[in-house]
C-alpha cells in the first residue's frame, strides 16, 4: 500500500486508538444502566463512540427519555470506568513502537481527541507518552467536535503542516468522518467498531493495529 502523498505528520485519536479505554467505558455504562433497572443497547453505545459529550447526552435522552437524569448516570458510569482503569497497562499494542519510528524519522505528531485535557494528562502521563507529542488538541480547543473536521484542522495548524499532508489515525466512525472532512489521509485502526463500506471509502487504508501502521509508514 502506498500513501497518495508523502506523510509529513501524524495526528492520533486517543481513546480506542492510543489507549484501551472504550471497552471500560462500555462496561461502565452498561453496568450503570443495569443498576437503575435499564438496558443500554449496544447499538446506542456504539453511536456514542468518538462523539462529543453533547452528542452522548442526546443519544442517552433518545434511549431513556427526555427526563432521564443523564448527569447522575454518567457520574456512576464514570466511577465504574475509573475503578477498572489500569494506567500502567493502558496503552494499545504498537503505540511505543510507532512513536519510536516517528522519532527516528523526525516526524511531528499530535493528538486530536474528544476528551478533555484533564483526561489526556491523567491517561497518558503514567506511561510517559504524553511528552512525546508535539501538540494536544482536546475538548475546549475547537468549536465543533467530531465528526466535524475542527479537531484535526486545529491539530494540523498546531503542527504547522497542511492537513492534506497529515496522516490521521482513528478507530471510530465519527473520527474517520472528521479526519476525512479535514482532508487528511486517514487510516482506520478498528477497536469496537467494524469498518463499514463508508469507512473504507473515506480511508486510504484499514490497518489491523498500530504495528501495521508502523509498517505502512516504514
Amino acid at each position: 500500500m502506498v500513501f497518495p502523498r508523502p506523510v509529513k505528520a501524524v495526528v492520533f485519536d486517543m481513546d480506542g486508538l492510543l489507549i484501551n479505554t472504550e471497552v471500560l467505558w462500555r462496561e461502565g455504562m452498561i453496568e450503570a444502566a443495569k443498576a437503575i433497572g435499564l438496558d443500554l443497547p449496544m447499538d446506542a453505545f456504539k453511536r456514542m463512540i468518538g462523539t462529543p459529550a453533547a452528542r452522548t447526552r442526546e443519544i442517552l435522552h433518545e434511549e431513556f427519555g427526555a427526563g432521564f437524569d443523564v448527569d447522575s448516570y454518567l457520574d456512576d458510569a464514570g466511577r465504574r470506568f475509573h475503578d477498572g482503569l489500569d494506567l500502567e497497562n493502558i496503552l494499545k499494542a504498537g503505540v511505543i513502537e510507532l512513536l519510536d519510528h516517528l522519532d527516528a524519522v523526525g516526524m511531528p505528531r499530535a493528538i486530536a481527541t474528544s476528551s478533555p485535557h484533564e483526561a489526556v494528562e491523567a491517561h497518558l502521563t503514567p506511561s510517559g507518552v504524553l511528552t512525546r507529542f508535539d501538540a494536544v488538541i482536546a475538548r475546549g480547543d475547537y468549536e465543533r467536535g467530531k465528526p466535524a473536521p475542527d479537531p484535526f484542522l486545529n491539530a494540523a495548524k498546531a503542527l504547522g503542516i497542511a492537513p492534506e499532508d497529515c496522516l490521521a489515525l482513528e478507530d471510530s466512525h465519527a473520527g474517520v468522518r472528521a479526519a476525512h472532512a479535514a482532508g487528511m489521509m486517514t487510516v482506520m485502526v478498528p477497536d469496537l467498531l467494524d469498518p463499514t463500506e463508508e469507512m473504507r471509502e473515506k480511508c486510504v487504508h484499514v490497518a489491523e493495529s498500530l504495528h501495521h501502521v508502523r509498517q505502512l509508514l516504514a
